[in-house]
């Protein structure tokens, strides 16, 4: 299956981030207009890991999300359900400690991470609160989550030029640039029927965070949220 429907089957999400692997980064860069690389730096400020910590990167793909923190001395693990991402991943960074895991089935141990990160994975998930939850198992008390995800542009004349784009220009320019462009289209109507910042904050509070707060970057292209586990 090239595309997965917006029930989000497990199998099919994985399949087509298989199929993407060689040419994600590559492509995530044309697309955003080289704004992932602002985004990243914002995640990896967010998340604020000195040297000695462990942070868990959830959906980490090829793992450009990971280098940040590993560069700055932080035991990262970055890991992902996509077999195809962590294998494009090791072969770049084979230093990096790669995993296979299930964001609603972590395998990991209660309290293993000062902090949890994912950056554009929440949204591919099947069971969005399931994942917030294991996401809080997982975390030390004390601990950070940082989701870093599409949103909603707060301007409304921008929010129906993006639209426009997402529905229109995006799928066109992946056609160019992508080794499968119908995980696009996916890409634009998930990005659609996602959460705005509040609903999401609402959803990561219900799951057991505290201290919730989003900001926006580019505009509410891309919400930050950030939330700290309970003592």
């Amino acid at each position: 299956m090239s595309r997965a429907s917006l029930d989000k089957q497990p199998r099919d999400v994985a399949a087509m981030f298989d199929d993407v692997a060689e040419r994600y980064d590559v492509t995530n860069d044309v697309l955003s207009l080289g704004q992932d690389r602002l985004w990243r730096r914002a995640v990896l400020k967010a998340v604020d890991a000195r040297p000695g910590e462990r942070v868990l990167d959830i959906a980490a793909g090829t793992g450009t999300s990971s280098e940040p923190f590993a560069d700055n001395g932080v035991h990262v693990v970055p890991a992902d359900f996509s077999l195809g991402m962590l294998r494009v991943g090791k072969k770049r960074r084979d230093d990096l400690g790669f995993t296979a895991a299930d964001a609603m089935r972590l395998p990991f141990a209660d309290a293993s991470f000062d902090a949890v990160t994912m950056s554009f994975g929440l949204r591919n998930v099947a069971d969005i609160d399931a994942a917030l939850r294991e996401f809080a198992r997982v975390t030390k008390p004390g601990g950070r989550l940082v989701v870093c995800e599409f949103s909603q542009p707060v301007n409304g004349a921008f929010r129906k030029v993006y639209s426009e784009y997402l529905m229109e220009a995006l799928p066109r320019v992946a056609r160019r640039v992508s080794s499968n462009p119908e995980s696009y289209v996916y890409l634009a109507e998930s990005i659609q029927a996602w959460p705005d910042q509040r609903a999401l904050a609402t959803r990561v509070a219900a799951a057991g965070w505290g201290e919730v707060e989003w900001r926006n970057l580019s505009g509410g292209i891309v919400a930050l949220h950030r939330a700290v586990k309970s003592a």
